[in-house]
């Protein structure tokens, strides 16, 4: 019997995972969601700016070819006929892939990334390359916020944030050297998710920092998220790269079997929220109640911020160096000085940051025993107003330098009514856990999380 068609008003508006099953079923074809989505673009992309290149034609003909194999029966993947966005830093075959930079611009990859390999094993459609700043660094590109143009979408991963946001797309792809997936996705009001370190090859992704670069996602809601495991495992290429931290579906989408415990770290960096994200946070804690426990952080954490700093500078000279040195004229005052500072960074300076990423890692096991997840925000405040800054990325040092799963949850509201972000981070390798313990704080607080 053929499946009922039960249209959506709005196929753009749906999240990836139930697209991915409207198609499955027959009740939506993937020509009509990807038409969406370029409607979509069409309407928004002159105020948001959140896209470097569409390629609409092939876009349209992979959907004709998901919905011929739908029909005839073939398997299909988690993602069968869904358009997602991808980075501008992540090598797609037959798209040009710039890093933001006019010194690679029209640049094309021989070959898919890894990640675009596995995208594509799951059914998925490549619908085009997002907006990104300077080699993933601190240059914006041109992508406004979506809730209001005149403040920073965030950065690095600036378009794909905004690409999910204004619902261009259900799901887009972007990276993480330090805080750029949670800080676009709390500016943006989208879910953000950076899994644990090397859950996610970066085989074909520009290397900034080898040692702290993550492959993150952005989607508009919590459960999209589990999509991710159909991506996670080593590559055999990057060397990074490590077991799956899954699986996620199975876990993610469960009940926990005890109300999770909840431990609110401010951090280090507490003098650098905002006044109305000390107010939010402040409701948030008297909501939680007895479910949430104030913890500090031992005094060796203050200092993970300069051996973040220690390895990323040195890390992204060397491995960016090379544009400086040829091309100067065409590199940013930022990404200038990033080199510069990096190369002074000595041998002991950058071992040793290295070295105690471990160690303060390991001190955490007993916290993670006790608590399910850590609380903590998600950026200082809203969307900063003005394009020449993407934001600061205070509130997630930490846990990138140690390499931790985290989720911005887009549960809270600033003083103009723009989204602050609930970042949530989870022990090493229990991502599952990380994403059941964040469905049910979702749940608790009777919000929800735009589909």
């Amino acid at each position: 019997m053929a499946a009922k068609r039960i249209p959506a008003a709005d196929p753009a508006a749906l999240g990836a995972r139930e697209a991915a099953w409207r198609i499955a079923e027959g009740a939506m074809s993937s020509a009509e969601l990807v038409a969406a989505c370029l409607a979509r673009i069409d309407a928004e992309e002159e105020r948001v700016q959140a896209w470097v290149f569409l390629d609409r034609d092939k876009a349209m003909a992979e959907a004709e070819e998901r919905d011929r194999r739908r029909k005839l029966g073939m398997p299909l993947g988690p993602l069968h006929g869904v358009p997602v966005g991808i980075k501008d830093i992540i090598d797609v075959k037959g798209m040009p892939t710039g890093n933001g930079s006019p010194i690679d611009a029209g640049r094309m990859p021989l070959e898919d990334a890894a990640l675009i390999r596995r995208l594509h094993a799951a059914g998925a459609i490549i619908l085009g390359k997002t907006v990104t700043t300077e080699f993933a660094y601190f240059h914006p590109g041109k992508t406004r916020n979506p809730h209001d143009p005149s403040r920073t979408p965030g950065g690095s991963s600036s378009g794909s944030a905004a690409a999910v946001a204004c619902r261009m797309v259900p799901l887009a792809f972007g990276s993480q050297t330090n805080g750029s997936v949670i800080r676009p996705a709390s500016f943006c009001g989208t879910v953000g998710f950076k899994p644990s370190f090397g859950a996610i090859p970066r085989t074909g992704m520009l290397t900034a920092s080898q040692s702290l670069d993550h492959v993150g996602l952005f989607a508009r809601n919590l459960e999209d998220m589990a999509l991710a495991e159909a991506l996670m495992g080593p590559d055999g290429r990057d060397t990074g790269a490590g077991a799956s931290p899954g699986p996620l579906t199975a876990t993610a989408l469960s009940e926990p079997p005890v109300a999770p415990a909840l431990a609110f770290i401010r951090t280090p960096a507490w003098s650098h929220a905002e006044e109305g994200t000390v107010a939010a946070f402040a409701e948030l804690v008297a909501a939680l109640g007895d479910r949430l426990d104030d913890v500090e952080l031992p005094e060796p954490f203050a200092r993970a911020y300069g051996w973040h700093r220690a390895i990323m500078t040195a890390e992204m000279a060397r491995n960016l160096g090379h544009y400086v040195d040829r091309a100067p004229e065409q590199c940013s005052d930022k990404i200038r000085d990033l080199v510069a500072e990096g190369r002074g960074v000595s041998a002991p300076d950058y071992l040793g940051a290295r070295d105690m990423a471990p160690v303060l890692r390991s001190s955490l096991e007993a916290l993670f025993d006790r608590f399910d997840a850590i609380v903590t925000p998600a950026a200082p405040g809203e969307a900063p107003e003005g394009l020449e800054s993407t934001g600061d990325p205070v509130f997630c040092t930490p846990w990138t330098y140690l390499g931790l799963p985290a989720l911005s949850l887009p549960l809270l509201a600033g003083p103009s009514g723009l989204p602050l972000g609930v970042q949530l981070v989870g022990a090493a390798g229990q991502d599952a856990r990380l994403l059941r313990t964040a469905r049910w704080l979702v749940r608790l607080l009777n919000e929800e999380v735009p589909a």
